[in-house]
């Protein structure tokens, strides 16, 4: 770094411009959906953020919930170190792998075996591909808002980063690509037919905000699901070990074909999986025709985290996750109305939503029509400035950690009042 070079999140932003497109690795970390200049994180404790210039932040984004023990929990780092010191990768199979695929398969009722990956992303990608592999059938079914990782035939309709850059896909994505991708509105069970492979879903959306399914309809999609022979994939990115102890089946009492897994798996490190029942992944290489592989996969130091935050995820802590759940969201629910703005703060289990409307939001286009009214950026950035980190996009949940106290939360929502208050008297 030259000598002249003056530390600041702008003048970082701009060297990064210069190398990296957008300045970003991830489209939403550019804040293009909420204006500003994004802050560069030096290091992270617990609760906390702190950016380059020394700002400190109550953090919610906890890296889009792959931290739910908080930011460099001593376990973890310790978990991290020590098994740094035993080589970084190898190309071939260790005992942490068989420890966590064995981790995963003791929660989740019905998974027999765990294919490890390196990112949520390439979990879906590669489940899809063996649903398909496993039916012989080429269509997906997939539902409006939902983001399932950037491969090319998932990217229509998505939700989370896709949605904050105000595409409806990408471009280079071919029509063949999505040519079997079927798209249909959340909390409606779609129609099936025989050519249908997988219905892919996340059990509770987290992707365009938090938009809880309706009553009935998980139940309702695994029965159509059954009726013609096709495959449901519960995408657990997000909610695999943060809904619940044992994910989104136990907390729905509704079991898929296939789940995948990401974010807490790995305590914050590179990982991904995808699982099923014996059969379903008995047609993946090396003892069947579905190829997948990776040489990252599996890695020894994702491992170790993802383990060291397993055990502390006992029943106990997901009922603390829980109750600050409510605490925040009861909280910003009643400081931003107190300032005269529409407002919904769901909850599910420890996840929280943020939706700047009158009504409840069920499905991507009450979610968009929130997201489209100019209420969450200049929130986002009031907020921003009173030290509390939300995620720079409307299309985000909330994310409360182990780390987040009760007099963190009261601090939150303190900050929520005047910020609110803020936006309110800006529209008057």
């Amino acid at each position: 770094m030259s000598a002249a070079f003056e530390v600041s999140n702008a003048n970082w932003f701009e060297r990064a411009k210069a190398v990296i497109p957008g300045g970003v690795n991830s489209p939403v970390r550019s804040f293009r959906s909420v204006g500003g200049t994004p802050y560069f994180v030096a290091s992270a404790e617990g609760a906390h953020v702190i950016d380059v210039e020394g700002r400190r932040y109550i953090d919610y984004v906890q890296s889009y919930g792959a931290s739910i023990l908080g930011h460099a929990h001593p376990k973890v780092i310790e978990a991290i170190r020590a098994a740094a010191l035993d080589g970084t990768t190898f190309g071939a199979p260790t005992e942490r792998e068989v420890l966590l695929a064995e981790a995963i398969v003791g929660r989740i009722g019905g998974v027999d075996q765990v294919r490890l990956v390196s990112s949520g992303t390439e979990a879906v990608m590669s489940a899809l591909r063996l649903a398909r592999g496993a039916t012989g059938r080429a269509k997906i079914v997939k539902f409006a808002g939902h983001y399932h990782g950037h491969s090319d035939s998932l990217l229509a309709a998505g939700g989370s980063g896709v949605a904050n850059q105000g595409l409806s896909g990408s471009a280079g994505v071919p029509d063949a690509a999505v040519a079997d991708t079927v798209v249909a509105p959340f909390n409606v069970v779609p129609a099936l037919d025989a050519d249908t492979a997988v219905v892919v879903v996340e059990p509770v959306a987290a992707n365009m905000g938090l938009v809880e399914p309706e009553p009935g309809f998980l139940a309702a999609l695994r029965a159509e699901c059954d009726r013609v022979g096709a495959l449901l994939l519960f995408d657990e990115v997000i909610t695999g070990f943060r809904l619940a102890h044992g994910g989104a089946e136990e907390w729905s009492g509704v079991r898929p074909d296939l789940w995948c897994f990401g974010k807490v798996i790995g305590g914050g490190l590179p990982v991904g999986a995808f699982a099923g029942s014996r059969d379903v992944m008995a047609h993946l290489a090396p003892l069947g025709p579905v190829y997948q592989a990776g040489t990252l996969s599996g890695n020894p130091l994702a491992t170790a985290a993802g383990l060291a935050a397993l055990a502390e995820l006992d029943r106990g802590a997901y009922e603390q996750l829980c109750t600050t759940a409510a605490r925040l969201a009861d909280g910003l629910a009643a400081a931003i109305s107190s300032a005269g703005l529409a407002v919904q703060v769901p909850r599910v289990g420890p996840l929280v939503g943020l939706f700047f409307t009158d009504a409840p939001v069920r499905n991507f286009d009450d979610a968009n029509a929130a997201a489209q009214n100019g209420r969450y950026a200049p929130f986002f950035h009031a907020m921003l400035r009173r030290g509390v980190a939300l995620a720079p996009g409307a299309y985000e949940a909330i994310f409360p950690s182990l780390a987040h106290t009760d007099a963190i939360i009261d601090e939150t929502v303190a900050a929520a009042e005047v910020a609110a208050a803020e936006v309110a008297a800006a529209l008057d």
